[in-house]
């Protein structure tokens, strides 16, 4: 029997609307759900479940009265820690940052809000989300329901926990080079980066946006239509949309789909992961898809010209704080920034340049295909206690080989589930569209999640 907590945003309409479940009931069962898996998972900062009671009264009165505020009105919601609420302070993951009450909603919390969301908390991240892991100077350590010995992945790693875990059917994740897909893949969920510009953010900076993560692609569909209204803060914010996000029917015969099993560089892809992958592309095959083996748009020197970048970029950030703060940061982080108190001005601009020739070698494969299918994740999991992958600070992003090129190249991507290692853990497909094919990416996963049925042995609650 379906509990309450499993409930899409779809069924929780439905019966908010016929008045057999209303937003207060369901908030209350959902808090008991949250209070048994918190202590396994440690998904939340900011959690409030008493504004999330006063919020859901607010919502069942609206829908008592026939006059919801918007789509999501009675939905509860969690954004991620970056993701900025009035009169909450953004610790951006680090232990380093003084707590300050933000001045204003992000853009994306501003939206939520106006449709009568339930923001019932923050999720959890790394340090200034630089890394894919639940490891943080700040939060309490964020591990995978499937196995909370394992890492839920990150930097969007609260949120990709609390989604698996059935936090509700809605939790909001930031991505500047896999940091929605790589914990998507790693924990089961949907997670989908969509074209830069559709849903609003600030700060903005290169390569950074922001998307919904859930358990059924319908859920992060239907939340488009809130998430992708225009905000002048963003300055990359694409005009209006007239998207019929829910339009997600589609017939892929005689489409061009590139199958890229190989990164270019990084980790390499384990067994499991590749079988997973290429059954994955036989159902688009068997589907009416031509399936063209493609070959990787990331090479070695654009990922190491991209972590110089990075490296220099975020050590002019910290340079200014005391020695006190900086010695706060989380010992991975810190390490791999000072590395960029010795590259030269020169040298980040070279590192910036191959964001630019990832962008060309985007672009040069998507004309040739109409869409991409890759693993998300080069290996199936590692463990919770692990700042990375590598768990090395020299090797950061050995696994954002298949994710990090089209955050430089704007380009819609998502990552599914697409089967279960031995040892019990998801795998995660990603499919990736063109630039403003954000719909298109929705489609084919929905096709793909119609076809095996979706995951429906999430982890149990413990007790």
């Amino acid at each position: 029997m379906t509990e309450a907590t499993d409930l899409s945003i779809h069924e929780l309409k439905g019966k908010f609307t016929e008045k057999s479940l209303s937003p207060t009931e369901y908030w209350l069962a959902l808090e008991k759900h949250i209070e048994a898996w918190e202590p396994t998972i440690s998904a939340l900062y900011a959690y409030d479940p008493e504004d999330a009671r006063r919020q859901a009264a607010a919502s069942t009165e609206r829908w008592a009265k026939g006059a919801p505020l918007g789509p999501l009105d009675g939905i509860p919601v969690t954004l991620k820690e970056l993701i900025a609420t009035k009169g909450q302070p953004v610790p951006l993951g680090t232990a380093a940052v003084e707590l300050i009450p933000a001045a204003e909603d992000a853009p994306i919390a501003a939206r939520l809000r106006e449709d009568g969301a339930v923001i019932f908390a923050k999720t959890t991240c790394p340090d200034y989300g630089m890394l894919s892991s639940g490891l943080s100077s700040f939060h309490q350590l964020s591990r995978n329901p499937w196995d909370p010995s394992r890492n839920p992945g990150g930097s969007s790693a609260g949120a990709s926990a609390a989604a698996a875990a059935g936090y509700g059917p809605l939790h909001i994740g930031t991505d500047i080079g896999g940091s929605i897909r790589l914990p998507a893949g790693w924990t089961g969920i949907f997670g989908f980066k969509p074209s830069h510009g559709r849903i609003p953010i600030d700060p903005y900076y290169l390569g950074r946006c922001a998307g919904p993560m859930t358990r059924t692609v319908e859920d992060a569909a239907f939340s488009m239509a809130t998430l992708s209204r225009p905000d002048w803060r963003d300055c990359t914010s694409l005009p209006p949309n007239e998207i019929d996000w829910m339009d997600l029917g589609i017939d892929i015969r005689g489409m061009k789909i590139g199958l890229m099993l190989e990164a270019g560089c990084g980790l390499p892809v384990e067994d499991e992961v590749r079988d997973a992958v290429v059954a994955a592309a036989k159902r688009f095959e068997a589907a009416g898809a031509i399936i063209i083996d493609v070959a990787p748009v990331l090479t070695r020197q654009m990922l190491d010209g991209l972590d110089a970048f990075w490296r220099a970029r975020f050590w002019g950030d910290i340079v200014g704080l005391s020695e006190e703060r900086r010695n706060s940061i989380l010992p991975y982080i810190h390490s791999w920034a000072k590395g960029g108190a010795d590259i030269s001005g020169v040298d980040a601009v070279r590192g910036f340049n191959q964001t630019i020739e990832m962008r060309r070698s985007c672009g040069r494969l998507f004309a040739e295909v109409d869409v991409v299918l890759s693993p998300t994740n080069p290996i199936v999991s590692y463990s919770a206690e692990w700042a990375s992958p590598t768990n090395d600070p020299a090797l950061p992003f050995e696994h954002i080989g298949f994710t990090v090129p089209w955050n430089m190249s704007e380009q819609p991507a998502a990552s599914i589930n697409c089967g279960f290692s031995r040892s019990g853990m998801p795998i995660g497909l990603q499919i990736i569209g063109p630039r403003f094919g954000d719909l298109l990416v929705l489609k084919l996963s929905n096709a793909y999640e119609t076809w095996t049925g979706g995951v429906t042995n999430w982890p149990k609650r413990p007790g």
